[in-house]
């Protein structure tokens, strides 16, 4: 689906405004308006484009020197698009009479559903359903409207029409897309399309993302979104357009997403915040963390092509603001350019002695604007230079006006981006818009550049990444099955960890060598078998944690201790959770040396299951130096989540110390990835400790703790 399949969004030929109103103060006249106005016509003229536009209001006869109908299906010609404002509990009949007239769009601005109440929710879902069941596509309800620019199109009540430009806009806030259209036209950037879609009861992200793929007239998509009803969906779909055009989003509402009851390690470090940038990562979007951001990256992006790399040149004319990009840097991951000898040379030609002529190159406080450029010229000429940050402070003898000048032909000639940073304020304005119509982008400080450069260099080494395949590892599913129907046939959800273990083995983990004891005797007799030391674990499925209640102990040394550790454990448990299923104590083989890792996964509403990677064993939750995924996810991301926490220094080997290894872990992190997807069922899962031995040592899994859904749940997910 491209364009063509929302075509009536963007450039209808007519369009009725169903609600419209004489009185200049309701939204139903600024609609009108808009529309007559946004074709190129004054109020009450004929558009400039011939879109023809027919208000309906059955008690007027004419609005803004339009003739009025009392309806659309009174309108004699073929109506494209239908912009609703009307009172909400009059939407569904209007909508009907759209789809009688064979309207195949409609912009529903009306507010009073989902966001109101139980009543407006029901009414949303009956839209939802009314709009389906005759084929007619909506926007909205509770938006401000659509915009394209290119057409002449302002089917909303946005205060201004916003300047043409190649980046396309989607808000799930109306409010804040009027903040950000005014703001765009102050600063002179541009939009291609705008679209505030609302509640979505229809057309949302996703769409929007298909229609605008290979829209000509946009090269950058940029989103406010709230929510995202299909999380895989929006994945699949995001990752192809992202090949394409970047795309950059802020997500709000971001944070734990309610309270629910948590029983793992995973499950109380896992909230949406953490699905979202997985989800915004493996998709190719660009998250930006404000609307200042986010425009900051758009006006990049829009103006300039991606760095073929991460090594930067800094000019400026004033040591402060160069240590402050400098110090930008290296935070965003970005690096100082090592300046090429014969540039230096160049350099020492057109620069003072006092100058500084490595990174960051200073020009001086008294660089008129030929000096400044003439640097420039060499160092966008070095070949060890990927990117270029222009810095420029007003001092007595700067030439802002003419170093813009100089500066834009520079940058417009060259293959490599160049991001401004003029700071000041009246003294720059002339210059920064001289830059801004030269597509250089300019940003306040430094540090906004720099983030935005940043983006751009991440953006460009995603393009480059090969695809990840997914693998498809050899399992035993059904014998996952089978121990999910057994835990559900005693009515449990929890799965003990001999259970959990035997569904790891399952998926090709190594587990240790194990035997449940229900008697004293029976721990000495298992102990010995395993062979002494072993570590005795308490077994119940009411009992998650079992060092709590002193249900762990490490390192029994014969039959004797074992008899007595199983004897103290079960006296412990009875006290402490005396109406728990008691099933015995596990005897199982002590795994030695080797480093602790955690895998986890919980089940994220929008997104599916979440897959955490991180250090191990009893302060994972206090560090909570962990990683996230989306699963399912090919080696590339799991090794990616393994170097994105930040003790993975202690993996790789510190102080002397083996490296561990590396390979079994990406081998575990594919095989939870896999055993989530295959099975929805499983609601939770920790495995902590994973032990991971030195490199071909492997991993073993000691401890697992997994929860499932109860059959009843089961169905319904089905």
């Amino acid at each position: 689906m491209g364009i063509a399949a929302l075509q009536h969004f963007f450039t209808p030929s007519s369009v009725a405004v169903v609600g419209a109103s004489t009185k200049p103060g309701k939204v139903g006249y600024r609609v009108l308006e808009s529309l007559v106005r946004g074709a190129g016509g004054a109020a009450g003229s004929a558009p400039s484009c011939n879109r023809r536009i027919y208000p309906v209001n059955p008690h007027a006869p004419e609005i803004l020197g339009l003739r009025c109908y009392p309806t659309v299906l009174a309108i004699e010609e073929p109506v494209d698009l239908a912009v609703v404002v009307v009172p909400a509990p009059a939407v569904l009949e209007v909508v009907k009479q759209c789809g009688d007239k064979g309207i195949d769009s409609a912009i529903v601005i009306s507010a009073g559903f989902k966001e109101s109440g139980p009543e407006g929710v029901e009414r949303e879902r009956q839209l939802a359903d009314q709009a389906r069941a005759q084929g007619t596509r909506v926007v909205g309800p509770n938006c401000l409207g659509i915009i394209a620019t290119s057409s002449g199109l302002n089917a909303s009540f946005a205060p201004v029409f916003p300047n043409r430009g190649n980046i396309a806009l989607m808000s799930q806030s109306g409010a804040l897309a009027t903040a950000v259209i005014d703001w765009s036209v102050q600063h002179n950037i541009g939009f291609s399309k705008f679209v505030s879609f609302g509640n979505g009861v229809d057309v949302g992200v996703v769409d929007l993302l298909r229609a605008w793929e290979d829209d000509p007239e946009t090269s950058v998509i940029v989103a406010y979104v709230e929510g995202l009803p299909n999380g895989p969906e929006f994945m699949e779909v995001t990752r192809q357009v992202s090949y394409k055009k970047p795309v950059i989003m802020v997500k709000s509402g971001s944070t734990q997403a309610g309270a629910r009851a948590v029983s793992s390690h995973t499950g109380s470090l896992a909230g949406s915040e953490q699905a979202y940038t997985a989800a915004f990562l493996q998709s190719g979007v660009i998250r930006a963390h404000s609307v200042e951001e986010l425009f900051d990256f758009a006006v990049a992006f829009a103006y300039q092509g991606p760095p073929k790399g991460r090594q930067v040149a800094v000019l400026t004319n004033a040591g402060g603001p160069g240590i402050m990009a400098t110090d930008a840097l290296e935070r965003a991951g970005l690096r100082l350019a090592s300046i090429d000898p014969a540039t230096v040379a160049q350099l020492r030609g057109c620069l003072p002695e006092a100058s500084n002529f490595y990174n960051p190159i200073d020009v001086l406080g008294d660089a008129d604007a030929e000096r400044y450029n003439s640097a420039a010229d060499a160092v966008l000429r070095d070949p060890d230079v990927q990117a270029v940050v222009a810095l420029l402070t007003p001092q007595a003898v700067t030439e802002p006006k003419q170093t813009a000048e100089g500066l834009a032909q520079l940058a417009t000639a060259s293959d490599k981006p160049v991001l401004a940073s003029f700071m000041g304020g009246e003294a720059m304005r002339e210059a920064i818009e001289i830059l801004t119509a030269n597509r250089v982008p300019n940003y306040p400080y430094p540090e906004r550049a720099v983030e935005a450069l940043a983006a751009m260099a991440s953006y460009r080494e995603w393009l480059e990444e090969p695809q990840d395949e997914i693998p498809r590892l050899s399992t035993d599913i059904a014998a996952v099955e089978a121990v999910f129907a057994r835990a559900r046939g005693e009515g449990r959800v929890n799965l003990g960890e001999m259970e959990a273990q035997e569904v790891l083995r399952a998926y090709g983990f190594n587990t240790p060598a194990s035997k449940l004891a229900r008697t004293a005797e029976e721990a000495a007799q298992f102990g010995e078998a395993i062979g002494f030391p072993v570590v005795m674990k308490i077994v119940s499925p009411d009992i998650l944690h079992k060092s709590d209640i002193g249900g762990v102990r490490v390192g029994v040394q014969d039959a004797q201790q074992a008899q007595d550790t199983f004897e103290l454990m079960m006296l412990r448990a009875r006290r402490f959770m005396p109406n728990a299923d008691l099933r015995g104590v596990s005897v199982q083989e002590l795994v030695r040396g080797g480093k602790e890792v955690i895998i986890g996964s919980s089940r994220d509403p929008q997104f599916g299951p979440l897959v955490m990677f991180g250090l191990g064993g009893i302060y994972v939750e206090v560090l909570k130096d962990v990683s996230f995924r989306v699963a399912p996810f090919g080696p590339r991301q799991a090794r990616k989540m393994i170097e994105e926490i930040r003790s993975a220094a202690l993996l790789w080997g510190t102080r002397g110390e083996r490296p561990s290894d590396i390979d079994a872990i990406v081998t575990c992190l594919l095989a939870v990835s896999q055993l989530v997807s295959d099975h929805p069922d499983i609601v939770e899962l920790d495995i902590n400790p994973l032990k991971v031995g030195e490199p071909g040592a492997g991993a073993v899994a000691v401890d697992a703790r997994i929860t499932i859904q109860e059959a009843a749940e089961v169905r319904s997910a089905v």
